[in-house]
């Protein structure tokens, strides 16, 4: 196939972004309920977050 590629983004778990943010998966999943971190859903229903936009937040509490 000689079609543009296209970069398939990293999702990433509630236990993960809560390890980075070193709080409790649940308080994960609350912030996603009060739209403070956008959650996509997979079929099953679980909440898995973007790669980018959780290392953007790291980068901009780092400032």
């Amino acid at each position: 196939m000689d079609g543009p590629e296209t970069a398939v983004e990293r999702l990433l778990t509630p236990a993960e972004v809560a390890t980075i943010f070193r709080v409790d998966p649940k308080t994960v999943s609350r912030w996603a309920r009060a739209g403070r971190l956008h959650a996509l859903r997979t079929l099953g229903g679980h909440r898995r977050y973007p790669e980018s936009e959780i290392r953007a937040l790291v980068d901009r509490q780092q400032d």
